[in-house]
C-alpha cells in the first residue's frame, strides 16, 4: 500500500490501536475525526470547522425535494448539485461527483462527473445528474483547481471502489448522529439559563427521543454548570445504533431500552452488522492509498438544511501539495427503509389533554432531521368519518403534538394512526386509541362490593375515558377530601385502594374528575363496621385441617392446637359469615380442646375447640342416565359410563365409607373442577336415601349454567361440614344432528352446534378421522361413508370417547 500523504496522519501504531481497542466507546463521530486527524500522538480532533457548502434538490418523478428531505435516493432521481461558496472565494474549486456500485465493482468512468464552481453559466457551475442503474453509492468532492485531477478522482474512483464505499457508508451514517447531537446541545443550550427543575425534566426527555447519553449526575450541579457537565464530551454522547455498523459500542451505563429504541439507516449494499463493531475503522489508511504528491483527502460530515449541505472539517485543507480534497457522503441509493415507530407508555390516551403527546419511540432521526414530513393524526371517528389533524415531531415532549387543536364534540373512542411522507414515499406509522369523556356514570365494578372500616379496601371503578381520569379524591362523613391514588386497568376502568383504617361507618363518597368536564363525577358507597369474631373452630376426628366460622377472619395469621401449628387457607364467605380452613400441613395432627389464634395486629384469641365425627366420605356406586326431552333426529351413543351428555339427567348412588352412615339431610356438592360452578344437591329432595349406607342423587346438568362443561366432582355436604371432592362424571355439550344424507360416495350430517364435533370416521377405531375445524359454523358437514351407514365421531368436550349415530334413518 503506497504511504500516505504527508499532510495526514499515517497509519496508527500497534500500542496506539491497541489503545483505541482499550477504549470502545469512541462512538461514529469520533471514529470519523480520529480516522483523519493530524499526528498519532494528538487526540482525535473534532469537526468543527466549517467547510464550504452545497446546494442540492433532487427529484423523482414529479416530486422536487431540497436533500434534508431525502433519506435515500433511488435509481432514477435526478439530482441538482451546486458548491455555495461565498461572493469573494479566491480559491477555485472543480465539484466532483460519483456513484459507486458496490464494493467489487469499479463504477465506469461516465458514473464521474464534474463542474467548474467558479463558471458563470450554470450549466458550467452545475451538476446536474440522473442516478444510473445499478448504482448503490453516491460521494461528492471537492476539489483545488489542479491539472489532471479529472483524471486522479476517476482513477482513485475506479481503482478501489470499495475503500470508497466503506467510507461513503460510514461518513453517511456519522452525519445522521452528529444531526442527533447537534439537536440535543442546541436544545440545552436554549435552556441553560432557565430554571434548574426545568432543565432536570427536558434533559431525559431529549437524551430519551434523540438517544443520547445522559449524565444524570449534571443534575445535581448548580444550575450554572448543569448545561456544561451535560454537554462535556460531545462525541461519547451519541449512543450506538444495534441496527448499523457505523458504531464501535453501546456506552457503557447506557440504559438498555435506550440502544434498542434508536433509528437505523440501512446503508446500500451493507446489510445490517452485527450487533457492534468491536475495533475502530482506520480510514485514514483508507485515504492514505489514494494519497499522491499532488492530492490528499479530508473527510466531512454533511450537516442538512433545506437544500443546503453544510460541510465540517476536522483538519484545515491544504492548498499546498499535496492539496486537499473534501470527500461528502450523500444518501444511500436504495429502496426506502422508513423507522418502525410504536406508541410508547398506556395505549389509550385522553383527547382531552391539553398539549396531547402522541408518545412514540423508535427513530431519534424523526426529530434531528426532516426525513418525516406532512405527518398527520388520521383519526376515525365512531361514524367511519376521517379527520387529518396536522402533528409535529417534538424532541423534548417524545412524541407526536398537535399543530392545530382538535375538533370539537368528539367524545367516546376515537381510533387514530400516523401517517405522512418519508422523503418521496408514503408513511404509515403505529395506531393509537384517543378517549374523549362523554355523560357515562362512574360505578363500581361489583355491585355488590361493600366497604369496611378498620381497613384498606381495594375499589375497581368503571366507566368513560379512563385515560382523561386526572385526580380521585374521598369524603368521609363531615371531613374533607383527601386524594385517593389510582391505577388505570385498560380503556374504562381505574383501581384504587381507600384508606378507611381510621374512618367510622357511613357512606364514603368517591369524586372523580377528568380533563374536558368542569366538575367531577361522583361515586357513593356504603362503609360498615367490623364484627371481627370466631364463632367456632371445629376439628374433625383424624382430621389435619379445622374449619372456623366467624367474622373478619381475614385477620387470623396463624393458630395452634396441641403441638400443631396451623396456617390459614384461603377464605370463604357465605352472607355475612366467614369460613376459613387452616391446616397442619407438617408435624402433628392437631389434638387439643382449646385454639390459639393469632391475629394480623398482634393480639391473639383463645377458642375452645369443637370436636365432630369424620368428615362424611362415600364412593360412587352406581349411575344411570336418563333425557330430559324426546331426542329428535338422529341420537348420539356410547358404550362409555363417565360422560354426562348435557341432554340428559344422571342419577347417582353413593356409597358410605366404611363405619359411616348417611344422615337424612345429607346433601351433595356438585362443582366443575376449575370450581366456577357448583350446586348443591339438597338432602331429602335431590338427595335421598335408598339404605343408611346409600344414597341417591339426581343431577340435572343444567342447573350448573348454560356454559358449563368438561369434568364434574362431587362431595358429601353434612352442614358446615364437607368431605373430600371425587370425580364425578364428564359433562359433555351433544350437537343437534337432525339427518344425514349419503349417495354411493359421500354422506353429509345435517345439524346445528356442530362445532361441539371434533373428529368424524367411518368406522369406530376412528381411522381415517376427518378433524372438523374450531369454530364451525355451517348447518351442514362433508362425512366419511360408514359401511352399516352409520359413522362415529369424538365430541370436543370428550375427545377420548367414541359416540355412533343410534337411530333415525340416512337418505340420499
Amino acid at each position: 500500500m503506497p504511504p500516505a500523504p504527508r499532510s495526514f496522519a499515517s497509519c496508527p501504531s500497534a500500542a496506539h490501536r491497541s489503545a483505541l481497542r482499550r477504549r470502545p466507546w469512541r462512538l461514529a463521530l469520533s471514529v470519523a475525526a480520529l480516522a483523519f486527524a493530524g499526528p498519532v500522538a494528538a487526540d482525535p480532533a473534532p469537526f468543527d470547522l466549517p467547510g464550504p457548502g452545497l446546494r442540492i434538490l433532487v427529484t423523482r418523478g414529479k416530486a422536487t425535494l431540497p436533500i434534508a428531505q431525502v433519506p435515500n435516493l433511488a435509481t432514477g432521481d435526478r439530482l441538482t448539485i451546486e458548491a455555495d461558496l461565498p461572493q469573494d472565494q479566491r480559491a477555485h474549486y472543480l465539484l466532483f461527483s460519483a456513484f459507486l456500485s458496490g464494493a467489487t465493482n469499479p463504477p465506469p468512468k461516465s458514473w464521474v462527473q464534474s463542474a467548474e464552481t467558479w463558471k458563470q453559466k450554470n450549466k458550467d457551475r452545475r451538476l446536474t445528474l440522473t442516478v444510473p442503474d445499478g448504482a448503490r453509492q453516491m460521494a461528492l468532492f471537492l476539489v483545488p483547481e489542479t491539472g489532471g485531477a479529472s483524471g486522479t478522482i476517476v482513477d482513485a474512483v475506479r481503482d478501489r471502489p470499495g475503500e470508497f464505499v466503506r467510507a461513503v457508508q460510514d461518513l453517511n451514517q456519522a452525519s445522521l448522529d452528529r444531526s442527533r447531537l447537534n439537536a440535543f446541545v442546541a436544545a440545552i443550550r436554549a435552556q441553560e439559563n432557565s430554571h434548574p427543575e426545568f432543565l432536570r425534566t427536558l434533559a431525559p426527555a431529549l437524551a430519551s427521543s434523540l438517544a443520547i447519553k445522559l449524565n444524570p449526575d449534571c443534575l445535581a450541579r448548580v444550575i450554572e454548570l448543569q448545561a456544561a457537565c451535560l454537554l462535556e464530551n460531545r462525541d461519547a454522547l451519541v449512543l450506538a445504533d444495534i441496527h448499523s455498523s457505523s458504531m464501535t459500542d453501546t456506552l457503557i451505563g447506557a440504559p438498555t431500552d435506550l440502544a434498542l429504541q434508536l433509528s437505523y439507516t440501512r446503508e446500500a449494499g451493507l446489510g445490517y452488522y452485527s450487533p457492534y463493531i468491536g475495533v475502530i475503522r482506520d480510514i485514514a489508511r483508507v485515504f492514505g492509498a489514494f494519497g499522491n504528491p499532488q492530492f490528499g483527502y479530508l473527510p466531512t460530515l454533511a450537516l442538512r438544511d433545506g437544500d443546503h449541505l453544510s460541510l465540517l472539517l476536522n483538519a484545515a485543507p491544504s492548498f499546498a501539495k499535496p492539496k486537499s480534497v473534501l470527500v461528502a457522503a450523500m444518501p444511500a441509493i436504495d429502496k426506502g427503509n422508513p423507522p418502525r415507530l410504536r406508541v410508547t407508555g398506556e395505549q389509550a390516551l385522553c383527547g382531552a389533554r391539553p398539549g396531547l403527546v402522541l408518545p412514540v419511540e423508535g427513530a431519534p432521526l424523526i426529530y434531528s432531521t426532516d426525513f418525516a414530513r406532512d405527518m398527520v393524526a388520521s383519526l376515525t371517528l365512531a361514524d367511519g368519518k376521517t379527520i387529518d389533524v396536522p402533528v409535529r415531531a417534538r424532541a423534548d415532549r417524545g412524541g407526536y403534538v398537535l399543530a392545530q387543536p382538535l375538533p370539537g364534540g368528539l367524545s367516546g373512542k376515537v381510533t387514530g394512526r400516523l401517517r405522512g411522507l418519508w422523503g418521496f414515499d408514503p408513511y404509515e406509522g403505529p395506531a393509537f386509541t384517543l378517549q374523549f369523556p362523554d355523560d357515562g356514570a362512574w360505578r363500581t365494578a361489583d355491585a355488590a362490593q361493600s366497604l369496611v372500616v378498620g381497613r384498606d379496601n381495594p375499589v375497581t371503578l368503571t366507566g368513560p375515558a379512563a385515560a382523561c381520569v386526572t385526580a380521585v379524591s374521598m369524603r368521609t362523613g363531615q371531613g374533607d377530601a383527601q386524594p385517593v391514588a389510582f391505577t388505570r386497568r385498560g380503556g374504562d376502568a381505574i383501581t384504587l385502594t381507600l384508606p378507611l383504617k381510621g374512618a367510622r361507618a357511613g357512606d364514603v363518597t368517591l369524586d372523580v374528575q377528568q380533563m374536558g368536564r368542569p366538575t367531577p363525577q361522583t361515586v357513593t358507597m356504603r362503609a360498615f363496621a367490623p364484627a371481627s369474631r370466631v364463632d367456632t373452630v371445629t376439628l374433625a376426628q383424624g382430621d389435619r385441617s379445622v374449619t372456623l366460622t366467624g367474622q373478619r377472619l381475614d385477620e387470623i395469621a396463624g393458630l395452634r392446637i396441641g403441638e400443631a401449628r396451623l396456617t390459614p387457607g384461603a377464605l370463604t364467605r357465605d352472607g355475612d359469615t366467614d369460613h376459613l380452613v387452616a391446616t397442619a400441613a407438617d408435624g402433628p395432627a392437631p389434638d387439643g380442646n382449646n385454639a390459639r389464634i393469632q391475629l394480623t395486629d398482634g393480639r391473639s384469641l383463645s377458642i375452645p375447640v369443637t370436636s365432630a365425627p369424620p368428615r362424611p366420605a362415600a364412593s360412587l356406586a352406581s349411575r344411570s342416565l336418563s333425557p330430559r326431552s324426546a331426542t329428535q333426529g338422529l341420537a348420539l351413543a356410547t358404550r362409555d359410563e363417565t360422560g354426562l351428555p348435557d341432554d340428559s339427567r344422571l342419577t347417582f348412588a353413593l356409597r358410605a365409607a366404611p363405619g359411616q352412615r348417611f344422615m337424612p339431610t345429607d346433601g351433595v356438592e356438585v362443582a366443575t373442577a376449575d370450581g366456577a360452578a357448583t350446586l348443591i344437591l339438597d338432602g331429602g329432595r335431590d338427595v335421598r336415601l335408598s339404605s343408611p349406607d346409600v344414597a341417591v342423587a339426581t343431577l340435572d346438568p343444567a342447573r350448573l349454567g348454560p356454559a358449563v362443561f368438561g369434568a364434574l366432582r362431587y362431595r358429601v355436604v353434612r352442614g358446615a361440614v364437607k368431605g373430600d371432592w371425587q370425580p364425578l362424571a364428564t359433562l359433555v355439550r351433544l350437537p343437534h344432528v337432525d339427518a344425514l344424507r349419503c349417495t354411493a360416495n359421500a354422506c353429509q350430517m345435517e345439524g346445528r352446534d356442530l362445532f361441539l364435533i371434533d373428529r368424524v370416521a367411518a368406522t369406530p377405531d376412528m381411522a381415517g378421522a376427518v378433524t372438523v375445524p374450531p369454530g364451525y359454523t355451517a348447518a351442514r358437514l362433508a362425512v366419511p361413508v360408514a359401511k352399516d351407514g352409520m359413522p362415529s365421531l369424538t365430541l370436543r368436550d370428550a375427545p377420548g370417547v367414541v359416540f355412533t349415530l343410534a337411530s333415525g334413518t340416512a337418505g340420499s
